[in-house]
């Protein structure tokens, strides 16, 4: 059976998960790739990448999806899709922005898998490069979210 979630549960839902699937449009055609995130508030998820293809394709196309599913038991899945639009932050902003997606996420790890971690290399796919790191923001316009029962 499929039910839907309501915004509560949606946001319940982000707010306790961090690695997510990016959709994003590169010359006409749909990437999705997997992100590390942290929804900060009611209406915002920082990221951070590299400055590559992913973040020249947002600044091209600022309209982006972000999926985030899990598994509470062998009988439900839950997932939610986020439409909303790509922002980059610089300076002082993009500094607090990392500082609150990094604490915020050792945090939610700690309390989930019990376990502590110390920088952002111990929880995401990116490591450390010579690239420069980019601070974005996805503004959520609308979500809806799933309940599937087996």
């Amino acid at each position: 059976m499929i039910t839907n979630l309501n915004d509560s549960e949606c946001k319940n839902l982000l707010a306790n998960n961090y690695i997510g699937q990016l959709g994003y449009i590169y010359i006409d055609r749909p990437f999705v790739v997997p992100m590390t995130y942290f929804f900060e508030k009611e209406d915002i998820i920082i990221g951070y990448s590299e400055d590559g293809h992913k973040t020249k394709s947002m600044r091209d196309n600022r309209k982006v999806s972000l999926l985030v599913s899990e598994k509470t038991d062998s009988n439900v899945c839950n997932s939610v899709l986020v439409h909303g639009f790509y922002e980059e932050l610089s300076g002082s902003e993009a500094k607090k922005d990392l500082h609150e997606f990094s604490a915020g996420i050792k945090e939610l790890i700690l309390k989930k898998e019990h376990k502590e971690v110390n920088c952002i290399g111990d929880f995401s796919h990116k490591k450390e490069t010579k690239n420069t790191t980019i601070v974005f923001r996805i503004r959520i316009d609308d979500l809806t979210g799933k309940k599937i029962t087996y």
